[in-house]
């Protein structure tokens, strides 16, 4: 079952690179006491996600903080190296986090992981966004599709 609003976001180790390599990131710590965006996309470096998705959200943060938003996070279930070089394509700086699923653990968790085993891509997550207090689901915009419409930053503003 998927994870809903009012849901905890599920405990899981996330990584980010740093300067000295991958660094863990728990989501019970990165979400504890504050209001956090999480949007997912299927892969790093993949068409939509990397024309559309992230600079989505880099044209919004400053509209999204304006909301009350204290952090930004993008996951994917890709290591924290492919992570760090897309967010040095993406320039992404310290606006948003991009965070590494690379087992998918948070993906399982939350029940959102998506086959694409077929298209040699192996299980990553369905495309989505969430806005979450404290670690608790707020919001939850989850696409089944590819294309990019609910998960968008302009939809969560919206919904903000």
């Amino acid at each position: 079952m998927a994870i809903s609003v009012g849901d905890k976001i599920p405990a899981a180790t996330l990584y980010k690179m740093g300067a000295d390599g991958p660094e863990a990131v728990s989501t019970e710590e990165y979400c504890a006491g504050r209001k956090v965006v999480i949007f997912g996309v299927p892969g790093a470096f993949t068409p939509t996600c990397s024309a559309q998705h992230v600079p989505g959200y880099m044209q919004n943060v400053d509209a999204l903080k304006s909301k009350g938003i204290d952090a930004i996070a993008c996951v994917s279930v890709n290591d924290a190296f492919v992570m760090g070089a897309w967010a040095k394509d993406q320039g992404t700086g310290d606006a948003i986090d991009m965070l590494g699923d690379g087992s998918g653990e948070l993906a399982k968790s939350m029940g959102i992981e998506l086959d694409l085993g077929a298209r040699g891509l192996g299980t990553r997550c369905k495309r989505f966004a969430l806005v979450a207090e404290d670690g608790v689901v707020k919001h939850l915009a989850l696409q089944d599709g590819g294309e990019l419409t609910i998960s968008s930053a302009e939809e969560v503003l919206k919904a903000l």
